[in-house]
């Protein structure tokens, strides 16, 4: 049986690695399609374990003992390596395998209008509002996104609509495909928002992401389209290709769709493209180019702008996305996704435009493999400084990083402090949360920046802070 039949066909299927929240999703979805569904993992905790039991599929501590059994189809995680128990017996044992990009492809892509999302920012936002303009115009998209759209409640659906959502990922596919996941995805229409360097932990250079992105614009079809950010340099060297159109958005210089007129207020931005005026329920530039990248995806795929406008106005935003989990006492805790300089950048300028001449923290932990890392240690300093009160937590699992590799927070505050901005670095969360409750004032905006959970550090701020 050869692979796409070994795929097409299981019936049995186990996830190693399951509790993963795209590898949850699939799972259930096949559950549901009468597949017989097994799964494992390390970590086994809310909300994925009970959104797994709620689906009766049972998950267990990973061993090799889990694929007695010789289920027709290991779906093998993107975080797990060779050592691992099941990884191993599946290699040994000789038993069919495949990432779960793979699956995607042949179980729920095929025959799909599949519409991909990328960029080094901003995916999620995109992804997110392009499927929700397509839900809310009765569309029913299916979607596989990196969040939870608060409109929609999930991060993956999968319906019989011809429309497919997907947030692309330029991260490897498996320990065993290093390509990144986007080019698994059948493309129909991509778009790409930006292109920076980023996953120190297997890109070496930007050269490297540029190739990646370049095998994704290899595959759109000469029928599909490519949409990409006119303003980013880094993106401009790939776009000179003829087999599919090339259409560039952005907000200033040669580019097809070009908005203007922006503005920034509590409730919202608006902007213009072409002669009609649009309002949109999110703060920023960088929302703005999402907005327009879901905007004209949403025009591809058939829709008004009144359509697109009314999907606009009622759009909730995402969990993790500049998202209010609270005030107390004045103060307002903001949690953020961002990780990336740029991204730190980009959201602190626009809470600087949502709430004029009130005093913003940059709360920031140091956790990804690119931020534990001192590649960006200047252009960090460059963004917090944005705040006018910064604190950092220690270096996330700094001992996995060499000392001359990593991330130095004394520095980073030296630099911080050097153009007048009050920045201090703290170990903990625990330490932090004392620290500001101590420190914050009646107005203060306190916006969380990272990728992980941060030691519950939201709930503990809103805790201290009503205390």
């Amino acid at each position: 049986m050869n692979q796409t039949s070994s795929i097409n066909n299981a019936r049995s299927i186990h996830f190693v690695g399951i509790c993963g929240t795209a590898m949850a999703s699939v799972a259930a979805a096949l559950k549901e399609r009468g597949a017989a569904v097994t799964g494992s993992d390390e970590g086994i905790y809310p909300p994925m374990s009970t959104f797994l039991a709620e689906r009766g599929i049972e998950v267990r501590p990973l061993d090799e003992a889990n694929l007695a059994h010789r289920p027709d189809l290991v779906v093998i995680g993107n975080a797990i390596s060779r050592g691992n128990p099941e990884a191993e017996c599946v290699l040994e044992q000789k038993l069919n395998y495949c990432s779960l990009p793979e699956l995607l492809k042949h179980r729920f892509l095929h025959g799909k209008r599949s519409l991909v999302v990328t960029g080094t920012h901003g995916k999620t936002t995109t992804a997110s509002l392009l499927a929700w303009l397509l839900e809310h115009n009765d569309l029913n998209p299916s979607f596989l996104i990196g969040g939870i759209p608060n409109n929609l409640g999930q991060g993956a659906r999968f319906t019989e609509s011809d429309w497919f959502v997907i947030e692309g990922d330029e991260y490897d596919t498996a320990f065993f495909d290093k390509r990144s996941k986007f080019v698994h995805y059948l493309p129909e229409a991509v778009v790409i928002n930006n292109l920076e360097f980023d996953h120190a932990d297997i890109f070496g250079s930007l050269a490297d992401i540029q190739t990646a992105f370049r095998r994704l614009i290899n595959i759109v079809p000469r029928n599909g389209l490519l949409l990409a950010n006119g303003d980013d340099a880094h993106l401009e060297p790939l776009l000179g290709i003829d087999h599919c159109p090339v259409r560039r958005f952005g907000l200033g210089g040669d580019c097809d769709n070009l908005a203007g007129d922006l503005t920034h207020s509590e409730s919202g931005s608006g902007f213009r493209l072409g002669g009609t005026a649009f309002r949109l329920p999110m703060i920023g530039e960088l929302n703005v180019r999402n907005a327009l990248a879901a905007l004209l995806l949403a025009r591809y795929a058939g829709l008004s702008d009144g359509q697109i406008q009314s999907g606009f106005d009622t759009f909730e935003g995402i969990r993790r996305r500049m998202e209010i989990r609270g005030k107390q006492n004045g103060v307002t805790v903001i949690d953020d996704f961002a990780h990336h300089p740029t991204a730190i950048r980009e959201t602190l300028k626009a809470l600087g435009q949502r709430y004029p001449g009130r005093r913003v923290w940059a709360i920031f932990e140091p956790r990804s493999n690119t931020t534990r890392r001192n590649h960006f240690q200047a252009e960090l300093a460059d963004a917090l400084r944005l705040a006018k009160r910064v604190v950092v937590a220690e270096v996330a699992k700094a001992g996995q990083i060499p000392a001359e590799e990593r991330l130095d927070p004394a520095r980073l505050m030296e630099d911080i402090r050097a153009t007048g901005a009050d920045a201090v670095t703290l170990p903990t969360a625990d330490a932090i949360v004392d620290h500001v409750a101590n420190e914050a004032a009646e107005g203060d905006i306190l916006c969380v920046l990272s990728n992980g959970g941060f030691g519950n550090i939201h709930q503990k701020l809103l805790d201290a802070l009503g205390r």
